[in-house]
């Protein structure tokens, strides 16, 4: 049947106040459409548990209405509310939801099953400023440094293997069954770390995150041998609180990485191998630690995290280990950041309960009212169901900042022409409505990490055009809403595949200087104007080769317009964007470019007809 209908959840038309919501608030929420002798609004709650609301119908003109209702959420009420509109007209019934793709924004009408469109929730919380103001930069620490004058590795690990020189580029040592037989190790530490503080400042980063540091088997921790132990190799606890202190001074703070789903076999809660003088729980059943961990078959099967079996998983709930790991007078929560620890990154979200969350949570706070916690969540945190369960993430009692592998794609996508600006725009969108705000600007907007290829190796499609790829995907990292990440070396010019390419070591004295410049200039240009780490966010549609966006904050606004396109130009009239204060309006990205190019002047600006070339980025702010 064809009929009118529209729905628009980013438009205030349609829904008030945008995006998520915080406990009590009014929600107005409203349809249009032609004549229909019935529209109902169907809520779905988080419980379960459904609503239908008759929508009264007011006249618009002589063929349109509204059809709309103020929906008031209850003061105790937190997690997701979910709706779709049920129209009836003559002996039909019709609905109008979501959009295929369920993005939000502009939906589609349904014969059945509509998608619902999301409205979060949450208790009012406030993260931390310092986090939000800041440049993450994540170290995994056996490839970033050593920091030993005489170059000696600190405590090799037995059966281990050694590279030969820092130059030499990650393998592993397997057995046939693809097991791993020896740990490789390059000897970064933490010394190494503490000293290149005073580059990591220059550069312009606030926050280091640590890939794991306690003592574990492995190079990359992810093994938990002594929750309580740095690892030899790395350190001990005297030279941990030296990094704490020394970055303090730099005016940067250190993030550790919890891995508190699993330990490793080899540790002295398990102790498969009989490697530790602790009675670990494979050993005995009358361990202090059996009821730690979840067998099925003693001692031989037992629950594995993604059926790895040298890392066990914890039953994260049992109060043994809460008290262990979060409440305990000395837990491990409580001796890290009393050493100087300003927050935790959760490995493994969504293996850990809710419930173990939101004790953690609390744990830190009333340790340091303004730590940071951030979880390891690769989608859309504020919907998300693992392990058949509905997560609590986002509902202001758990995760202060998620790891943004959504906007990773998204950017990524666009300067590889993999997606066009609309869809861009509407993936950023969504996750900006169904945030509470306090997250959406805590994100943590990953372009790579330790789990993924590096960004120089998946934007390079032999075009010769990767460092303008570059500059565009670190443009909009450093001029959206959220917190950037640098994963370390980066921005030295560092390539590799997946694991264990894209962990090679830090190329001291080899850096690219072009794209450290590139780096320097772009983080520069974020912290030097507030408007892009506080503005709002609007999008503006020009065509499907162009992102143009707008950030704006009290009266100041900025204006960013990416061009993909390999082979086309194309004039912009930014009076048309409202940019009409041609007095007080200059380009902040032409220095940025001139690194490539040092001829390139500052463009005298003409505001009827702005000219944007293919692969080039223009930054604009009244």
């Amino acid at each position: 049947m064809e009929c009118y209908v529209r729905h628009n959840s980013w438009e205030e038309k349609f829904r008030k106040p945008f995006g998520a919501v915080s406990l009590g608030e009014e929600v107005y929420i409203a349809i249009e459409g032609e004549h229909f002798n019935k529209v109902e609004l169907i809520l779905s709650y988080f419980n379960g548990s459904t609503e239908s609301i008759e929508l009264p119908m007011s006249k618009i003109d002589e063929k349109l209405y509204m059809y709309s209702a103020q929906i008031d959420i209850k003061e105790e009420y937190k997690g997701l509310i979910n709706y779709y509109f049920r129209l009836y007209k003559g002996f039909q019934t019709l609905y109008y939801g979501n959009n295929l793709d369920g993005l939000g924004g502009e939906g589609t009408i349904y014969y059945d099953n509509p998608k619902s469109y999301q409205i979060t929730v949450y208790k009012s919380f406030i993260t931390p400023k310092w986090f939000k103001e800041g440049i993450v930069y994540q170290i995994f620490v056996d490839r970033f440094r050593n920091g030993n004058s005489n170059g000696i590795i600190d405590n090799p690990k037995k059966n281990s293997f050694i590279y030969g020189t820092w130059e030499d580029e990650p393998m592993y040592i397997k057995t046939a069954d693809g097991r791993i037989m020896r740990w490789d190790f390059y000897g970064g530490n933490l010394k190494g770390v503490i000293e290149k503080l005073g580059y990591l400042k220059d550069l312009g980063i606030d926050v280091i995150y640590l890939n794991p540091i306690f003592e574990a088997s492995s190079n990359h921790k992810y093994d938990t041998a002594n929750y309580k132990a740095i690892d030899s190799m790395f350190g001990n606890e005297d030279i941990f609180k030296e990094l704490c202190s020394k970055a303090e001074k730099f005016g940067i703070k250190v993030v550790l990485d919890g891995v508190f789903s699993h330990t490793g076999a080899d540790s002295i809660y398990f102790n498969k191998f009989g490697n530790y003088p602790s009675v670990g729980a494979y050993k005995s059943k009358s361990s202090s630690y059996y009821n730690w961990y979840k067998f099925s078959e003693y001692p031989d099967k037992y629950e594995c995290w993604w059926g790895i079996d040298n890392q066990p998983n914890i039953d994260e709930m049992n109060e043994d280990y809460i008290n262990y790991i979060i409440s305990g007078e000395d837990s491990v929560i409580k001796k890290w950041m009393s050493l100087g620890a300003s927050g935790w990154r959760l490995d493994v979200a969504d293996e850990l309960p809710d419930e173990f969350i939101k004790l953690l949570k609390t744990q830190i706070k009333d340790i340091k009212k303004d730590s940071i916690l951030i979880g390891e969540v690769w989608e859309d945190a504020s919907n998300k169901i693992s392990y058949s369960s509905k997560r609590q993430y986002l509902f202001g009692e758990e995760l202060d900042s998620v790891t943004n592998y959504p906007f990773k794609n998204s950017v990524i996508s666009f300067v590889n022409s993999e997606i066009n600006s609309t869809t861009f725009s509407r993936r950023i969108m969504s996750i900006y409505e169904n945030y509470p705000r306090e997250n959406f600007y805590c994100n943590l907007n990953v372009l790579d990490t330790h789990d993924t290829e590096r960004l120089l190796t998946l934007i390079d499609k032999g075009d010769g055009k990767t460092i303008y790829k570059l500059i565009m995907a670190l443009a909009i990292q450093m001029t959206m809403p959220g917190v950037p990440l640098i994963y370390y070396g980066d921005e030295a010019g560092l390539t590799g595949g997946k694991d264990p390419l894209n962990r090679k070591p830090y190329p001291w004295g080899k850096e690219n200087i072009t794209i450290y410049s590139i780096y320097k200039a772009l983080i520069k240009l974020r912290k030097n104007y507030k408007v892009f780490i506080e503005g709002n966010l609007r999008f503006h549609s020009i065509n499907e080769d162009i992102i143009c966006y707008e950030r704006t904050l009290n009266n100041e606004k900025a204006l960013i317009i990416i061009n993909k396109s390999m082979d086309l130009s194309y004039s912009i009239d930014l009076e048309s964007l409202d940019f009409k204060d041609h007095e007080n309006i200059e380009e902040l990205s032409w220095n940025i470019k001139s690194i490539l190019d040092t001829s390139k002047i500052e463009e005298k600006l003409n505001f009827k007809q702005i000219k944007i070339n293919p692969l080039e980025i223009k930054i604009y702010k009244i």
